[in-house]
């Protein structure tokens, strides 16, 4: 069954980054907003210094070397090649971690939690806190193959991924499965088929439909409301991305796939909005790690794959009946939350469960060592 992995190296040609290079100086701008903040959207002047600077200064081969540090293979599962991440921890007895991202993320978003994972000694943990990592890319993203053909949800990437732990032979003794936004959705699906071999899931994304839920009161009415409060932040703020690409990715991919300011404004929205911070989101993430995610888009052409598999959603709901362990950490300043009692409705085994008061939707990017924290203390629990 390994024959079946491949290892992978990246080597990007100069020729598309002197392509890139032409289609940022020929960008034709839009007018400016007509008001003074971002309610209509990405402001004129923010994306321009963004793509000034990715014109002018930023380093792709930089972001070449680093993915090229770490063991990168492919696979090819029912019928898709995917590209993923296998770093194993010098601990041989080292607890097998997948963990998958989601949009507009990729496993870069991983890239300051990896050493801390796998080599616990060193940031603050012990030699029982080491994971074997595995971090795949979703099918459709980055370097992933694109399906071509439709049904490639969540739930059959979950079932890719559980095949993927087998061939890394990984079922046998145990494993354990992280996710947050469409990862939170896959590692949910996991937990409730339960396949072979995993031990416990954990979401640092929880969505659930409080339309639905509300019908059963609940005790704690002020985790009622900070649910709806939060539901309807993200109704209001944030669903036309949603409903586009649930929709018409197609029509939407045209653009993406032609413009690289398209695709850098589409994805540093969300990069402002979902993250925790003062108003300033390069106070959180700087220019070189939004583009180089970004950049992981643009050089694979992966902008309408990607936004398609949101048209793939059948079930949009992480509210799935799980007998497993679960943890849950919910970061303060995301926009996806459910209270536990709405949780322990369909989690019959939460092991682990904290609130933050900082950090927001791309967590592991954002507050590393919190986030390796919350994943030593369920793994604690899990054990």
């Amino acid at each position: 069954m390994a024959s079946t992995i491949h290892p992978f190296q990246l080597s990007i040609p100069q020729s598309a980054l002197d392509d890139l290079q032409t289609r940022l100086r020929l960008t034709r701008w839009p007018d400016k907003e007509t008001v003074p903040d971002s309610s209509q959207g990405v402001p004129l002047a923010a994306i321009q210094d963004l793509c000034t600077y990715w014109q002018t200064e930023y380093d792709w081969r930089r972001c070449e070397a680093l993915l090229n540090s770490y063991p990168q293979f492919t696979t090819t599962i029912d019928g898709v090649e995917f590209y993923f991440l296998h770093i194993r921890s010098k601990h041989e007895d080292a607890l097998p971690l997948l963990i998958t991202h989601g949009w507009p993320g990729s496993i870069l978003e991983f890239r300051h939690v990896i050493p801390k994972l796998v080599d616990p000694e060193s940031h603050g943990g012990s030699p029982a806190d080491a994971f074997h990592l595995v971090v795949p890319a979703l099918p459709g993203y980055a370097f992933s193959g694109k399906p071509t053909e439709t049904g490639w949800d969540y739930q059959r990437t979950g079932r890719a991924w559980a095949e993927l732990m087998e061939r890394l032979g990984y079922a046998d003794g145990g494993w354990v499965a992280q996710g947050g936004d469409w990862g939170a959705y896959v590692a949910a699906s996991l937990g409730h088929h339960a396949p072979k071999g995993l031990k416990s899931v954990h979401f640092n994304s929880i969505f659930f439909e409080p339309k639905k839920e509300i019908q059963t009161p609940i005790d704690n009415r002020m985790g009622e409301e900070r649910a709806m409060y939060f539901e309807g932040l993200r109704d209001i703020g944030h669903r036309g991305y949603s409903l586009q690409q649930s929709t018409r990715p197609q029509t939407l991919g045209y653009g993406l796939a032609d413009s690289p300011v398209a695709q850098a404004a589409w994805m540093y929205e969300k990069y402002r909005d979902w993250s925790h911070h003062d108003g300033k989101v390069e106070a959180v993430f700087s220019k070189d790690e939004m583009l180089d995610t970004i950049m992981l888009y643009w050089l694979s052409n992966s902008g309408t794959s990607s936004a398609r598999y949101y048209w793939e959603r059948k079930i949009a709901s992480t509210a799935w009946a799980i007998d497993l362990p679960v943890g849950v950490s919910w970061f303060g300043g995301d926009n996806c939350y459910a209270p536990k009692e709405w949780c322990e409705r369909y989690y019959k085994n939460i092991v682990h469960w904290n609130e933050t008061a900082r950090g927001g939707h791309f967590a592991a990017w954002e507050v590393p060592d919190m986030f390796v924290a919350e994943l030593r203390e369920w793994r604690r629990k899990v054990r």
